[in-house]
């Protein structure tokens, strides 16, 4: 009587036992294996909801595969929900790939790198490598484009240049900025160095900044700057003299703005801050200057080569034997 009254005691503790046991518990059997013999899954994914079958999440040898087949711990909650601690902002787009192969990816650099992000998170190296090479063609894109700053007031002016760690070159191009009527062929001059500008920009893309200014006080002047100071000036603009009235004079003078500009290139990567860059610039010389005037100007405790133009004068009034012509 007394071994009944202990088989059944016993029995009766067994049975109260696994009534006080939790339906979910966290134990690591049923982390490893709540996902097994399923055929749907429910993802809370930072509050964001998904529904989806075990088929798709195993699609690629991803955590999501291995979260399905028990190879990753997981937490599920009392409604069956898998918590996954993590933004579910691009997880749709995860599940999308899983399902199709592709999807579309955003254009926005820095909302692709999220996704990017949450692709390598889930070890889903398809979309990882759709991300990478999307981004890619992102950077070939930008690459191939040339980009020209305007300037809209000197304070902007200022702070570019002096912020920009590349060579900066400026044409300060106002035809309307003129008192005098034009010479013959100072318009034609004028469009040759805006097209030599435009020819300089791509030649010199990715390598130095080129900014127009249209709202300068100069109808026709070159700038070039070097680790935010002024290095060089090409002014191409002149009075000249023409029976009894005053003309203005456009020049082109093409091979020292280009000689410039490769000066200039010795201030890319910031090259140009030892002595070795300084005295390649100084001890270009003098030579090269066709036929312009050049001055030295103090730019703190460094030179600006300011190169402006011969004014040539084809007519005055002084008497005869005083007169003076210099001719192109």
């Amino acid at each position: 009587m007394s071994a009944e009254a202990s088989v059944g005691g016993h029995a009766a503790d067994s049975a109260q036992s696994a009534v006080s046991q939790p339906a979910f518990h966290n134990t690591d059997e049923f982390r490893n294996h709540g996902l097994l013999g399923s055929k749907y899954v429910k993802l809370n994914v930072g509050g964001s909801l998904h529904y989806t079958t075990v088929q798709t999440l195993s699609k690629e040898d991803s955590l999501l595969r291995s979260i399905c087949n028990g190879g990753t711990e997981v937490s599920i909650d009392s409604e069956g929900w898998v918590v996954l601690d993590r933004c579910g902002r691009h997880f749709e787009l995860v599940l999308n790939f899983l399902r199709d192969g592709s999807v579309p990816l955003p254009e926005d650099h820095r909302e692709l790198e999220e996704v990017l992000k949450e692709a390598q998170y889930y070890q889903v190296q398809g979309l990882v490598q759709h991300c990478l090479g999307a981004m890619q063609k992102q950077k070939d894109v930008f690459e191939t484009v040339c980009r020209i700053p305007m300037i809209t007031s000197a304070k902007e002016e200022q702070k570019m240049i002096a912020t920009c760690r590349k060579p900066v070159v400026k044409l300060q191009n106002n035809r309307g900025n003129n008192k005098y009527s034009y010479t013959s062929n100072s318009d034609d001059n004028l469009l040759k160095n805006i097209e030599l500008f435009d020819k300089l920009v791509l030649r010199f893309n990715g390598r130095v900044v080129f900014v127009k200014d249209v709202l300068g006080d100069e109808i026709c002047c070159w700038s070039f700057y070097g680790e935010g100071r002024k290095i060089a000036e090409v002014c191409c603009t002149s009075i000249v003299y023409a029976t009894e009235k005053k003309q203005t004079k456009v020049e082109f003078p093409e091979a020292r703005i280009f000689e410039e500009t490769l000066n200039i290139l010795i201030y890319e990567n910031g090259r140009g801050s030892g002595p070795g860059g300084l005295h390649l610039l100084d001890s270009r010389g003098s030579g090269s200057s066709l036929g312009a005037e050049e001055e030295g100007a103090s730019g703190g405790d460094r030179r600006v080569r300011r190169i402006h133009v011969r004014r040539h004068i084809m007519h005055d009034e002084r008497g005869p034997g005083q007169q003076t012509v210099y001719k192109d």
